[in-house]
């Protein structure tokens, strides 16, 4: 065995994923490595924060693979749509990701991504940023609008996304996805 740390944090992804937040307790990832519950506790002060150190590793791998995925000569209204159509479908195939739409923990999830993940989780951000440049330069979306306000759309889709409850979770993903069409429609003139 390597670094316990790494041993809890990979043991507990793979029973994450394969049973679910709800159904994965700290017995199970301390009988599967052969260590104590103490020595889990060393590490960890509960399965809830091991559970969004994985979550959010997940989160951030994922964005990441997207975005290498992405063809970045597709206009701009295509290619936003994409990077959130593949980003809503991994998250409802992925039961560690699914767990943003659990009631049981989405609060929770919700405020530590707020506190801590935002601050951290730039990639994103700057993606978007470098693209809109690019297009501005390319004359693919409005001049008239600035750069800060254009990022202000995109931040209030996570906005809109961690408030899912306030609005009604039976209208997601459908929601996120009309909203990327119109904010993407409108920073471009696109009437299609």
């Amino acid at each position: 065995m390597g670094d316990k740390k790494t041993d809890i944090f990979n043991c507990g992804r793979e029973l994450f994923y394969s049973k679910g937040f709800k159904d994965t307790n700290i017995s199970d990832i301390t009988k599967v490595l052969g260590i104590g519950v103490g020595t889990f506790y060393n590490y960890y002060a509960s399965k809830e924060k091991l559970f969004f150190e994985i979550y959010f590793k997940e989160n951030e791998t994922l964005k990441k693979r997207i975005m290498e995925s992405l063809n970045l000569n597709d206009d701009p209204v295509t290619l936003v749509k994409e990077f959130v159509s593949q980003n809503l479908k991994a998250m409802n195939s992925n039961l560690i990701l699914k767990e943003w739409y659990n009631r049981d923990i989405s609060s929770q999830l919700e405020q530590n991504y707020s506190d801590d993940n935002k601050k951290k989780d730039d990639s994103v951000q700057l993606f978007y940023s470098d693209l809109l440049r690019t297009w501005k330069d390319e004359g693919k979306i409005r001049a008239d609008i600035d750069d800060e306000i254009i990022l202000a759309f995109f931040n209030s889709l996570a906005y809109i996304d961690s408030h899912k409850k306030d609005i009604g979770t039976q209208y997601f993903p459908q929601l996120i996805e009309y909203l990327v069409e119109f904010i993407m429609k409108g920073l471009t003139g696109i009437q299609k």
